[in-house]
């Protein structure tokens, strides 16, 4: 991921140049700005896949570090619409790269009403925390070959740096399943059997081959991100961007390796003081 710094600047700076214009293109055809989706009625957004979109900026600039004051901020509204899904895989030769994959899951797969913290400081470098929200949502790909892979895609307690082009950290990526989850065997992390059933404890199920099945983990992993702020609009306090992220894979509580999903996407939030 640390070679990517570059490529999302292109972006970055790409979208700067182009305006907003950019940001809806690679939203959904039926992308609205804030203030258009607060005069929605239920009935409007309800089969329409609007949801599932985060709100575009129509207003604003481009210059973001001259006009996004230096201070302390609340960053609210903070939300996230992935356009598109990865997953590393070989290739051959050895070779692991990041392919096309299927979304399967339906439209339900965008982080909104996030909040948390950001200071700017006078040379524009950037300071982000994020504290709560709605910041994670289960999600399956499915992979040419046909085998599906589900993660819990987020941005979990994210704590980036750096500066209004380009400003990354690492974030948590809790387990796909919860500690009372029993697989088809009745184990779980929690509760459950120890072992399968009809394996001895102390025999057979505890072989270095089934210890994986047997200890379910619910251990956290780590993912990191990268966000760069494409327009800002000083009047709302309203900010919109693209984003990067990569993180692993469900691991089925510890037994299975996990694999490198990459999301990429944009994001919007409010921003005040």
């Amino acid at each position: 991921f640390a070679s990517k710094p570059n490529a999302m600047k292109n972006i970055a700076a790409g979208l700067a140049a182009a305006g907003v214009s950019s940001i809806g293109f690679l939203g959904a055809s039926n992308a609205l700005t804030f203030d258009e989706f607060q005069g929605l009625s239920y009935t409007d957004v309800k089969g329409s896949g609007m949801a599932n979109t985060c709100p575009i900026l129509n207003s604003g600039t481009t210059d973001v570090k001259g006009s996004l004051k230096a201070g302390t901020y609340k960053f609210d509204k903070f939300c996230i619409e992935p356009t598109s899904f990865q997953v590393k895989e070989d290739v051959g030769k050895g070779k692991k790269e990041f392919i096309d994959v299927k979304l399967m899951t339906r439209l339900t797969y965008t982080l909104d009403a996030m909040s948390g913290s950001m200071k700017v400081g006078s040379g524009g470098a950037i300071e982000f925390k994020e504290e709560d929200g709605i910041d994670y949502a289960p999600t399956t790909v499915q992979l040419p070959g046909g085998a599906r892979v589900p993660f819990l895609f987020t941005v979990k307690e994210l704590d980036a740096k750096g500066d209004v082009s380009s400003f990354s950290g690492d974030f948590a990526v809790p387990s796909y399943r919860g500690s009372t989850f029993l697989d088809p065997k009745g184990r779980g992390a929690a509760t459950g059997y120890d072992t399968a059933v009809a394996i001895p404890a102390g025999g057979a199920g505890d072989e270095d081959a089934l210890g994986k099945e047997n200890n379910k983990s619910i251990k956290p992993l780590a993912g990191k991100a990268q966000l760069s702020i494409a327009k800002y609009d000083a009047a709302t306090g309203e900010v919109a961007g693209v984003f990067q992220s990569i993180q692993p894979s469900d691991t089925d509580l510890g037994a299975k390796v996990p694999k490198d999903i990459k999301i990429q996407g944009l994001w919007y939030a409010q921003l005040q003081q």
